[in-house]
Protein backbone atom coordinates (compact mmCIF):
# COMPACT_ATOMS: atom_id res chain seq x y z
CA UNK A 1 0.00 0.00 0.00
CA UNK A 2 1.11 3.59 -0.30
CA UNK A 3 2.88 4.59 2.89
CA UNK A 4 3.65 7.86 2.76
CA UNK A 5 2.60 11.21 0.77
CA UNK A 6 4.82 12.24 -1.96
CA UNK A 7 4.46 13.90 -5.19
CA UNK A 8 6.71 14.16 -8.56
CA UNK A 9 6.83 15.04 -11.98
CA UNK A 10 5.62 13.30 -15.16
CA UNK A 11 8.43 13.92 -17.74
CA UNK A 12 9.63 11.90 -20.34
CA UNK A 13 13.39 11.69 -20.94
CA UNK A 14 13.20 12.62 -24.85
CA UNK A 15 11.43 16.10 -23.46
CA UNK A 16 15.04 17.05 -21.58
CA UNK A 17 17.48 19.51 -22.44
CA UNK A 18 20.12 18.45 -24.41
CA UNK A 19 22.35 19.63 -27.32
CA UNK A 20 22.34 16.38 -29.42
CA UNK A 21 18.48 17.10 -30.77
CA UNK A 22 16.61 14.47 -27.87
CA UNK A 23 16.40 14.15 -24.39
CA UNK A 24 18.49 11.56 -23.31
CA UNK A 25 20.19 9.87 -20.36
CA UNK A 26 23.16 12.29 -20.28
CA UNK A 27 23.65 15.84 -17.62
CA UNK A 28 20.27 16.73 -18.39
CA UNK A 29 19.09 14.11 -16.91
CA UNK A 30 20.93 14.42 -13.86
CA UNK A 31 20.33 18.12 -13.51
CA UNK A 32 16.74 17.19 -13.49
CA UNK A 33 16.78 15.17 -10.28
CA UNK A 34 18.67 17.88 -8.49
CA UNK A 35 15.98 20.06 -9.36
CA UNK A 36 13.50 16.85 -8.07
CA UNK A 37 15.74 16.85 -4.78
CA UNK A 38 15.61 20.73 -4.47
CA UNK A 39 11.39 20.96 -5.28
CA UNK A 40 10.60 18.53 -2.55
CA UNK A 41 9.76 15.64 -5.08
CA UNK A 42 10.06 11.92 -4.48
CA UNK A 43 9.05 10.93 -7.44
CA UNK A 44 10.32 11.20 -11.04
CA UNK A 45 7.18 9.00 -13.53
CA UNK A 46 8.56 8.34 -17.60
CA UNK A 47 6.86 7.07 -20.57
CA UNK A 48 7.66 3.35 -22.15
CA UNK A 49 11.69 3.48 -22.93
CA UNK A 50 11.51 1.20 -25.52
CA UNK A 51 12.72 1.55 -29.21
CA UNK A 52 9.74 3.34 -31.19
CA UNK A 53 8.69 2.33 -34.56
CA UNK A 54 6.51 4.33 -36.94
CA UNK A 55 4.63 6.80 -35.49
CA UNK A 56 7.19 7.43 -32.94
CA UNK A 57 5.47 6.41 -29.80
CA UNK A 58 6.92 4.70 -26.77
CA UNK A 59 3.57 2.66 -26.29
CA UNK A 60 4.01 1.21 -29.99
CA UNK A 61 8.03 -0.27 -28.90
CA UNK A 62 9.80 -2.70 -31.40
CA UNK A 63 10.40 -4.90 -28.36
CA UNK A 64 8.91 -5.06 -24.78
CA UNK A 65 12.39 -5.33 -23.40
CA UNK A 66 14.86 -3.64 -25.36
CA UNK A 67 15.83 0.09 -24.83
CA UNK A 68 15.54 3.05 -27.01
CA UNK A 69 18.92 3.80 -28.76
CA UNK A 70 17.77 7.70 -28.95
CA UNK A 71 18.20 7.79 -24.75
CA UNK A 72 22.16 6.62 -24.96
CA UNK A 73 23.67 10.07 -24.36
CA UNK A 74 26.70 10.98 -26.48
CA UNK A 75 27.70 13.14 -23.50
CA UNK A 76 28.50 10.11 -21.25
CA UNK A 77 30.27 8.70 -24.44
CA UNK A 78 32.70 10.88 -24.28
CA UNK A 79 33.12 11.05 -20.95
CA UNK A 80 33.97 6.88 -21.17
CA UNK A 81 36.20 7.18 -23.94
CA UNK A 82 33.98 5.49 -26.56
CA UNK A 83 33.28 8.67 -28.59
CA UNK A 84 35.74 11.51 -29.72
CA UNK A 85 34.97 14.73 -29.78
CA UNK A 86 35.40 14.64 -34.24
CA UNK A 87 33.39 11.91 -34.27
CA UNK A 88 30.75 13.61 -35.26
CA UNK A 89 29.79 17.75 -35.21
CA UNK A 90 27.07 18.85 -32.51
CA UNK A 91 23.80 19.12 -34.55
CA UNK A 92 21.88 21.66 -35.88
CA UNK A 93 18.31 20.57 -34.49
CA UNK A 94 15.74 22.69 -32.44
CA UNK A 95 15.65 22.65 -28.66
CA UNK A 96 11.97 23.23 -28.78
CA UNK A 97 10.79 19.99 -29.72
CA UNK A 98 12.34 16.48 -31.24
CA UNK A 99 12.55 16.34 -35.11
CA UNK A 100 12.61 12.70 -34.71
CA UNK A 101 12.92 12.40 -38.90
CA UNK A 102 16.31 14.09 -37.98
CA UNK A 103 17.59 12.66 -35.00
CA UNK A 104 16.70 9.35 -35.50
CA UNK A 105 19.48 8.74 -38.85
CA UNK A 106 22.21 11.14 -37.24
CA UNK A 107 21.87 9.20 -33.81
CA UNK A 108 22.10 5.62 -35.43
CA UNK A 109 25.06 7.07 -37.67
CA UNK A 110 26.71 7.95 -34.29
CA UNK A 111 26.32 4.51 -32.31
CA UNK A 112 27.91 2.97 -35.82
CA UNK A 113 31.06 5.09 -35.24
CA UNK A 114 30.86 4.24 -31.59
CA UNK A 115 30.93 0.52 -32.04
CA UNK A 116 33.19 0.52 -34.45
CA UNK A 117 35.45 2.66 -31.54
CA UNK A 118 34.68 0.17 -29.02
CA UNK A 119 36.23 -3.12 -31.32
CA UNK A 120 38.91 -1.59 -32.35
CA UNK A 121 40.02 -0.77 -28.55
CA UNK A 122 37.90 -3.39 -26.34
CA UNK A 123 38.81 -1.54 -22.83
CA UNK A 124 38.60 -3.55 -20.50
CA UNK A 125 36.08 -3.18 -18.03
CA UNK A 126 33.63 -2.30 -20.43
CA UNK A 127 34.44 -5.78 -22.49
CA UNK A 128 33.81 -6.87 -18.94
CA UNK A 129 30.60 -5.46 -18.13
CA UNK A 130 29.44 -5.99 -22.02
CA UNK A 131 29.86 -9.90 -21.34
CA UNK A 132 27.92 -9.65 -18.28
CA UNK A 133 24.92 -7.74 -19.49
CA UNK A 134 24.75 -10.43 -22.81
CA UNK A 135 24.84 -13.62 -20.11
CA UNK A 136 22.31 -11.42 -18.23
CA UNK A 137 19.50 -10.68 -20.77
CA UNK A 138 19.96 -14.01 -23.48
CA UNK A 139 15.98 -14.55 -23.36
CA UNK A 140 14.85 -11.58 -25.35
CA UNK A 141 18.56 -9.71 -26.66
CA UNK A 142 19.16 -12.51 -29.55
CA UNK A 143 15.49 -12.32 -30.71
CA UNK A 144 15.34 -8.39 -30.86
CA UNK A 145 18.90 -7.97 -32.53
CA UNK A 146 18.43 -10.55 -35.23
CA UNK A 147 14.74 -8.48 -35.94
CA UNK A 148 16.65 -5.34 -35.76
CA UNK A 149 19.03 -6.28 -38.14
CA UNK A 150 16.48 -7.57 -40.32
CA UNK A 151 14.24 -4.23 -40.23
CA UNK A 152 17.62 -2.41 -41.30
CA UNK A 153 18.34 -4.35 -44.30
CA UNK A 154 14.60 -4.58 -45.49
CA UNK A 155 14.67 -0.62 -44.97
CA UNK A 156 12.17 -0.71 -41.91
CA UNK A 157 9.39 -2.70 -43.80
CA UNK A 158 7.21 -4.49 -41.16
CA UNK A 159 8.45 -8.28 -40.48
CA UNK A 160 5.21 -8.92 -42.38
CA UNK A 161 6.50 -8.23 -45.82
CA UNK A 162 9.58 -10.25 -45.66
CA UNK A 163 10.56 -13.11 -47.13
CA UNK A 164 8.10 -16.05 -46.14
CA UNK A 165 10.84 -17.80 -44.92
CA UNK A 166 11.67 -15.17 -42.30
CA UNK A 167 8.21 -14.48 -41.40
CA UNK A 168 7.67 -18.34 -41.01
CA UNK A 169 10.94 -17.93 -39.25
CA UNK A 170 11.77 -21.26 -41.01
CA UNK A 171 15.61 -22.80 -39.04
CA UNK A 172 17.29 -22.64 -42.23
CA UNK A 173 16.79 -18.76 -42.85
CA UNK A 174 17.28 -18.00 -39.88
CA UNK A 175 20.63 -19.41 -39.36
CA UNK A 176 21.56 -17.67 -42.88
CA UNK A 177 20.58 -14.52 -42.33
CA UNK A 178 21.97 -14.70 -38.53
CA UNK A 179 25.33 -15.34 -40.12
CA UNK A 180 24.69 -12.88 -43.34
CA UNK A 181 23.85 -9.87 -40.96
CA UNK A 182 26.59 -10.83 -38.15
CA UNK A 183 28.40 -7.73 -37.68
CA UNK A 184 24.84 -5.69 -37.60
CA UNK A 185 23.33 -8.10 -35.27
CA UNK A 186 26.50 -7.62 -32.69
CA UNK A 187 26.33 -3.77 -33.13
CA UNK A 188 22.39 -3.82 -31.53
CA UNK A 189 23.84 -5.82 -29.00
CA UNK A 190 26.16 -3.46 -28.02
CA UNK A 191 24.18 -0.48 -28.19
CA UNK A 192 21.45 -1.94 -26.28
CA UNK A 193 24.01 -2.78 -23.81
CA UNK A 194 25.08 1.49 -23.83
CA UNK A 195 21.43 1.95 -22.89
CA UNK A 196 21.23 0.35 -20.10
CA UNK A 197 24.41 0.22 -19.04
CA UNK A 198 23.86 4.50 -18.86
CA UNK A 199 20.21 3.58 -17.52
CA UNK A 200 22.14 1.16 -14.62
CA UNK A 201 23.95 4.48 -13.76
CA UNK A 202 20.88 7.47 -13.83
CA UNK A 203 19.12 4.96 -11.43
CA UNK A 204 21.87 4.83 -9.01
CA UNK A 205 21.54 8.14 -9.27
CA UNK A 206 18.32 9.03 -8.73
CA UNK A 207 17.96 6.37 -5.68
CA UNK A 208 20.93 8.24 -3.84
CA UNK A 209 19.14 11.15 -3.75
CA UNK A 210 16.16 9.57 -2.30
CA UNK A 211 14.13 9.69 -6.33
CA UNK A 212 12.43 6.75 -7.26
CA UNK A 213 11.47 6.67 -10.48
CA UNK A 214 8.02 4.84 -11.53
CA UNK A 215 8.38 3.25 -15.23
CA UNK A 216 5.39 2.28 -18.05
CA UNK A 217 4.68 -0.69 -19.06
CA UNK A 218 2.12 -1.09 -22.24
CA UNK A 219 -0.62 -3.47 -21.94
CA UNK A 220 -0.68 -4.76 -25.81
CA UNK A 221 3.00 -4.56 -27.72
CA UNK A 222 3.69 -3.43 -30.94
CA UNK A 223 2.58 -5.80 -34.35
CA UNK A 224 5.66 -4.71 -35.97
CA UNK A 225 7.30 -6.17 -33.01
CA UNK A 226 10.40 -8.17 -32.06
CA UNK A 227 8.08 -10.02 -29.20
CA UNK A 228 5.51 -10.53 -32.39
CA UNK A 229 7.39 -11.89 -34.84
CA UNK A 230 9.44 -14.29 -32.71
CA UNK A 231 6.33 -15.69 -30.57
CA UNK A 232 3.69 -15.76 -33.19
CA UNK A 233 2.01 -18.47 -31.06
CA UNK A 234 0.86 -15.73 -28.28
CA UNK A 235 -1.36 -13.67 -30.36
CA UNK A 236 -4.26 -14.31 -32.85
CA UNK A 237 -2.85 -13.98 -35.77
CA UNK A 238 -3.71 -15.34 -39.46
CA UNK A 239 -0.88 -17.82 -41.89
CA UNK A 240 0.71 -14.38 -42.78
CA UNK A 241 1.08 -13.11 -39.26
CA UNK A 242 -1.44 -10.31 -39.90
CA UNK A 243 -3.96 -9.87 -37.22
CA UNK A 244 -7.26 -11.18 -37.00
CA UNK A 245 -8.36 -8.94 -33.86
CA UNK A 246 -6.84 -6.03 -32.91
CA UNK A 247 -6.92 -4.12 -29.33
CA UNK A 248 -8.52 -0.44 -29.07
CA UNK A 249 -10.93 1.41 -26.76
CA UNK A 250 -14.47 1.85 -27.50
CA UNK A 251 -15.88 5.16 -28.08
CA UNK A 252 -15.08 7.61 -24.83
CA UNK A 253 -13.78 11.18 -23.39
CA UNK A 254 -10.59 11.19 -26.32
CA UNK A 255 -13.06 10.07 -29.42
CA UNK A 256 -16.38 9.19 -30.61
CA UNK A 257 -15.29 6.77 -33.00
CA UNK A 258 -13.33 4.86 -29.90
CA UNK A 259 -9.35 4.30 -30.24
CA UNK A 260 -8.26 1.54 -32.69
CA UNK A 261 -4.95 1.11 -31.77
CA UNK A 262 -4.37 -1.84 -33.90
CA UNK A 263 -2.10 -3.94 -31.19
CA UNK A 264 -2.16 -7.63 -32.00
CA UNK A 265 -4.36 -9.36 -29.25
CA UNK A 266 -3.18 -11.78 -26.83
CA UNK A 267 -4.08 -15.68 -26.71
CA UNK A 268 -4.26 -15.34 -22.85
CA UNK A 269 -4.76 -19.22 -22.89
CA UNK A 270 -1.69 -20.31 -24.72
CA UNK A 271 0.29 -17.69 -22.37
CA UNK A 272 -1.26 -19.43 -19.47
CA UNK A 273 -0.51 -22.82 -20.76
CA UNK A 274 3.23 -21.69 -20.89
CA UNK A 275 3.23 -20.31 -17.19
CA UNK A 276 2.81 -16.40 -18.53
CA UNK A 277 6.64 -16.95 -18.74
CA UNK A 278 6.23 -13.43 -21.57
CA UNK A 279 4.72 -11.52 -18.33
CA UNK A 280 6.97 -12.94 -15.75
CA UNK A 281 9.87 -11.78 -17.90
CA UNK A 282 8.34 -8.79 -18.17
CA UNK A 283 7.84 -7.95 -14.89
CA UNK A 284 11.22 -9.21 -13.53
CA UNK A 285 13.40 -6.91 -15.98
CA UNK A 286 10.95 -3.75 -15.30
CA UNK A 287 10.84 -4.50 -11.34
CA UNK A 288 14.63 -4.10 -12.07
CA UNK A 289 15.27 -0.82 -13.93
CA UNK A 290 12.27 0.94 -11.90
CA UNK A 291 11.06 1.41 -8.05
CA UNK A 292 7.23 1.15 -9.34
CA UNK A 293 5.66 0.36 -12.74
CA UNK A 294 2.34 2.25 -13.78
CA UNK A 295 0.26 -0.35 -15.91
CA UNK A 296 -1.65 1.40 -18.76
CA UNK A 297 -4.69 0.32 -20.05
CA UNK A 298 -4.87 -2.03 -16.62
CA UNK A 299 -8.71 -2.59 -17.06
CA UNK A 300 -7.63 -4.87 -19.93
CA UNK A 301 -6.35 -7.69 -17.71
CA UNK A 302 -9.85 -7.40 -16.63
CA UNK A 303 -11.79 -7.12 -20.12
CA UNK A 304 -10.51 -5.62 -23.36
CA UNK A 305 -12.13 -4.67 -26.29
CA UNK A 306 -11.90 -6.86 -29.24
CA UNK A 307 -12.00 -5.29 -32.93
CA UNK A 308 -11.86 -7.25 -36.08
CA UNK A 309 -9.42 -6.49 -37.60
CA UNK A 310 -10.75 -5.16 -41.13
CA UNK A 311 -12.72 -2.59 -39.30
CA UNK A 312 -11.55 0.95 -39.72
CA UNK A 313 -12.75 2.34 -36.14
CA UNK A 314 -13.08 0.85 -33.00
CA UNK A 315 -17.59 0.95 -32.74
CA UNK A 316 -17.68 -2.73 -33.66
CA UNK A 317 -15.82 -4.44 -31.06
CA UNK A 318 -16.70 -6.75 -28.19
CA UNK A 319 -16.06 -7.06 -24.84
CA UNK A 320 -13.40 -10.47 -23.48
CA UNK A 321 -12.44 -11.37 -20.80
CA UNK A 322 -8.80 -11.02 -19.58
CA UNK A 323 -6.41 -13.20 -17.49
CA UNK A 324 -7.65 -11.34 -14.20
CA UNK A 325 -6.14 -10.97 -10.75
CA UNK A 326 -4.65 -14.52 -11.48
CA UNK A 327 -2.00 -13.35 -13.56
CA UNK A 328 -0.51 -10.81 -10.75
CA UNK A 329 -0.84 -13.89 -7.90
CA UNK A 330 1.66 -15.98 -10.42
CA UNK A 331 3.84 -12.65 -11.15
CA UNK A 332 4.12 -11.76 -7.51
CA UNK A 333 4.50 -15.25 -6.83
CA UNK A 334 7.16 -15.99 -9.16
CA UNK A 335 9.16 -12.80 -8.28
CA UNK A 336 9.30 -13.65 -4.73
CA UNK A 337 7.67 -10.14 -4.17
CA UNK A 338 4.93 -7.77 -4.33
CA UNK A 339 5.48 -5.99 -7.63
CA UNK A 340 5.06 -2.04 -6.78
CA UNK A 341 2.57 -1.71 -9.14
CA UNK A 342 0.05 1.69 -9.90
CA UNK A 343 -3.13 1.08 -12.11
CA UNK A 344 -4.17 3.21 -14.92
CA UNK A 345 -8.13 2.28 -14.37
CA UNK A 346 -9.33 4.88 -16.45
CA UNK A 347 -12.10 5.30 -19.16
CA UNK A 348 -14.89 2.31 -18.86
CA UNK A 349 -14.32 0.65 -15.12
CA UNK A 350 -16.95 -1.84 -15.01
CA UNK A 351 -17.44 -4.26 -11.43
CA UNK A 352 -14.95 -6.74 -12.43
CA UNK A 353 -12.24 -3.88 -12.76
CA UNK A 354 -13.22 -2.44 -9.32
CA UNK A 355 -13.32 -6.16 -7.79
CA UNK A 356 -9.69 -7.10 -9.39
CA UNK A 357 -7.98 -3.81 -7.90
CA UNK A 358 -9.47 -4.46 -4.35
CA UNK A 359 -8.61 -7.38 -4.21
CA UNK A 360 -4.81 -6.95 -5.32
CA UNK A 361 -4.73 -3.80 -3.65
CA UNK A 362 -3.08 -1.21 -6.47
CA UNK A 363 -3.68 2.17 -6.64
CA UNK A 364 -5.75 3.79 -8.82
CA UNK A 365 -5.69 6.59 -10.75
CA UNK A 366 -7.47 10.25 -10.93
CA UNK A 367 -7.40 13.46 -13.41
CA UNK A 368 -8.11 16.32 -11.87
CA UNK A 369 -9.02 17.51 -15.14
CA UNK A 370 -11.77 15.80 -15.62
CA UNK A 371 -13.18 16.72 -12.13
CA UNK A 372 -13.87 19.84 -13.20
CA UNK A 373 -15.93 19.27 -16.35
CA UNK A 374 -19.40 18.52 -16.43
CA UNK A 375 -20.17 18.85 -12.56
CA UNK A 376 -23.13 21.09 -11.50
CA UNK A 377 -22.66 22.71 -8.06
CA UNK A 378 -23.39 20.61 -5.14
CA UNK A 379 -22.96 17.41 -6.72
CA UNK A 380 -20.33 14.48 -5.91
CA UNK A 381 -21.02 12.99 -8.76
CA UNK A 382 -17.39 13.28 -10.11
CA UNK A 383 -14.64 11.08 -8.28
CA UNK A 384 -11.94 12.86 -9.84
CA UNK A 385 -12.72 16.10 -7.85
CA UNK A 386 -10.45 16.55 -4.54
CA UNK A 387 -13.08 15.87 -2.01
CA UNK A 388 -13.75 12.50 -3.40
CA UNK A 389 -9.98 11.27 -3.56
CA UNK A 390 -8.78 8.50 -1.45
CA UNK A 391 -5.75 7.51 0.57
CA UNK A 392 -4.32 4.63 -1.90
CA UNK A 393 -5.04 6.68 -5.10
CA UNK A 394 -2.36 8.36 -7.55
CA UNK A 395 -3.70 12.25 -8.53
CA UNK A 396 -2.41 13.74 -11.48
CA UNK A 397 -3.28 17.18 -12.79
CA UNK A 398 -3.41 15.86 -16.37
CA UNK A 399 -1.42 12.69 -18.20
CA UNK A 400 0.39 12.52 -21.20
CA UNK A 401 -2.88 11.79 -23.05
CA UNK A 402 -4.15 15.10 -21.43
CA UNK A 403 -3.93 18.30 -22.52
CA UNK A 404 -1.87 20.74 -21.00
CA UNK A 405 -3.81 22.62 -17.93
CA UNK A 406 -3.51 25.59 -19.79
CA UNK A 407 -4.17 23.99 -23.09
CA UNK A 408 -7.30 22.63 -20.91
CA UNK A 409 -8.81 25.77 -19.46
CA UNK A 410 -8.81 27.32 -22.78
CA UNK A 411 -10.98 25.37 -23.53
CA UNK A 412 -13.95 25.76 -21.47
CA UNK A 413 -16.92 27.07 -21.31
CA UNK A 414 -17.79 29.37 -18.77
CA UNK A 415 -20.10 27.49 -16.49
CA UNK A 416 -17.08 25.03 -15.97
CA UNK A 417 -14.16 28.18 -15.54
CA UNK A 418 -16.97 29.39 -12.76
CA UNK A 419 -16.94 26.04 -11.03
CA UNK A 420 -13.52 25.44 -11.35
CA UNK A 421 -12.68 29.12 -9.71
CA UNK A 422 -15.44 29.12 -6.88
CA UNK A 423 -13.97 25.32 -5.90
CA UNK A 424 -10.23 26.50 -5.94
CA UNK A 425 -10.79 29.93 -4.49
CA UNK A 426 -8.94 30.78 -7.76
CA UNK A 427 -9.47 33.72 -10.30
CA UNK A 428 -7.80 31.56 -12.97
CA UNK A 429 -4.94 33.95 -13.66
CA UNK A 430 -2.09 30.98 -12.51
CA UNK A 431 -4.71 28.36 -13.36
CA UNK A 432 -1.23 25.55 -14.14
CA UNK A 433 -0.30 26.37 -10.08
CA UNK A 434 -4.25 26.16 -8.17
CA UNK A 435 -4.52 22.86 -10.05
CA UNK A 436 -0.93 21.98 -8.95
CA UNK A 437 -1.79 23.06 -5.50
CA UNK A 438 -5.02 21.17 -5.56
CA UNK A 439 -3.13 17.62 -6.29
CA UNK A 440 -0.52 18.66 -3.52
CA UNK A 441 -3.56 19.29 -1.00
CA UNK A 442 -5.18 16.01 -2.01
CA UNK A 443 -5.36 13.37 0.60
CA UNK A 444 -4.03 11.11 -1.91
CA UNK A 445 -0.62 9.73 -0.87
CA UNK A 446 0.64 10.18 -4.48
CA UNK A 447 0.43 13.74 -6.16
CA UNK A 448 1.83 13.74 -10.20
CA UNK A 449 1.96 16.75 -12.37
CA UNK A 450 3.70 16.73 -16.09
CA UNK A 451 6.55 19.57 -16.47
CA UNK A 452 4.31 21.38 -18.54
CA UNK A 453 1.90 21.92 -15.95
CA UNK A 454 4.41 22.99 -13.44
CA UNK A 455 5.98 25.63 -16.54
CA UNK A 456 2.75 26.98 -17.31
CA UNK A 457 3.04 25.56 -20.93
CA UNK A 458 -0.15 26.06 -23.63
CA UNK A 459 -1.78 23.53 -25.71
CA UNK A 460 1.45 23.73 -27.96
CA UNK A 461 3.42 21.82 -25.38
CA UNK A 462 1.10 18.59 -25.26
CA UNK A 463 2.79 15.65 -25.28
CA UNK A 464 0.04 13.18 -27.62
CA UNK A 465 -3.34 13.75 -28.87
CA UNK A 466 -5.18 10.14 -28.55
CA UNK A 467 -6.47 8.47 -31.99
CA UNK A 468 -3.80 11.01 -33.75
CA UNK A 469 -0.61 9.49 -35.32
CA UNK A 470 1.37 12.33 -36.07
CA UNK A 471 2.73 15.47 -34.37
CA UNK A 472 2.95 13.65 -31.07
CA UNK A 473 5.81 12.81 -28.48
CA UNK A 474 8.05 16.02 -29.63
CA UNK A 475 7.78 18.30 -26.63
CA UNK A 476 10.93 19.25 -24.81
CA UNK A 477 11.89 21.74 -22.63
CA UNK A 478 15.01 24.34 -22.70
CA UNK A 479 17.22 24.04 -20.06
CA UNK A 480 16.76 27.92 -18.65
CA UNK A 481 13.03 26.94 -17.56
CA UNK A 482 14.57 25.51 -14.60
CA UNK A 483 14.64 28.37 -12.40
CA UNK A 484 15.19 28.18 -8.55
CA UNK A 485 12.12 30.70 -7.99
CA UNK A 486 10.34 27.26 -9.65
CA UNK A 487 11.33 24.91 -7.46
CA UNK A 488 11.56 27.04 -4.48
CA UNK A 489 8.36 27.84 -4.97
CA UNK A 490 7.07 23.94 -5.71
CA UNK A 491 9.18 23.17 -2.44
CA UNK A 492 7.37 25.55 -0.80
CA UNK A 493 3.73 24.10 -1.63
CA UNK A 494 5.28 20.53 -1.08
CA UNK A 495 5.81 21.44 2.59
CA UNK A 496 2.80 22.89 3.28
CA UNK A 497 1.06 19.80 2.10
CA UNK A 498 3.42 16.94 3.37
CA UNK A 499 4.94 16.04 0.68
CA UNK A 500 8.27 15.66 0.95
CA UNK A 501 8.34 12.11 2.20
CA UNK A 502 11.01 13.20 5.08
CA UNK A 503 9.46 11.67 8.01
CA UNK A 504 12.54 10.10 9.10
CA UNK A 505 16.04 9.27 7.42
CA UNK A 506 14.82 5.72 7.42
CA UNK A 507 12.19 6.25 5.53
CA UNK A 508 13.43 7.30 2.82
CA UNK A 509 14.91 3.79 1.32
CA UNK A 510 11.15 2.56 2.17
CA UNK A 511 9.40 1.21 -0.81
CA UNK A 512 6.53 3.73 -0.96
CA UNK A 513 3.53 1.12 -2.91
CA UNK A 514 3.08 -1.75 -2.48
CA UNK A 515 6.49 -2.32 -0.63
CA UNK A 516 7.57 -4.52 2.02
Amino acid sequence: MIKRRVSGILLHPTSLPSDWGIGDFGPGAYEFIDFLCASGQRIWQMLPLGPTGYGDSPYQALSAFAGNPMLISPDLLLEEGLMQGDDMGKPDFPHDHVDFAGVIPFKHELLKKVHNNFLANKPAAIVQRYSRFCAEHAHWLEDFCLFAALKGFHQNRPWTSWPEALVQRSPGALSTWSQKLENEIERNRFIQFLFFDQWRKLHSYATSQSVKIIGDIPLFVAHDSSDVWSHQEWFYLDKKGQPTVVAGVPPDYFSETGQRWGNPLFDWQQLKNEGYSFWIKRFELLSFMFDFIRIDHFRGFASYWEIPADEETAVNGTWKKGPGSGLFHIIERDLCSNVSIIAEDLGVITKDVTEMLDELGYPGMGILQFGFEGVEEGSNSSLFLPHNHHFNQVIYTGTHDNDTVWGWWDKQPEEVKDFTRRYLNTDGSVIHRDMIRAALSSVASLAIFPMQDLLGCGNEARMNLPGTSSGNWQYRFPERDLFSDIADDLLKMTQLYDRTGVKKDTELTEPGINGT
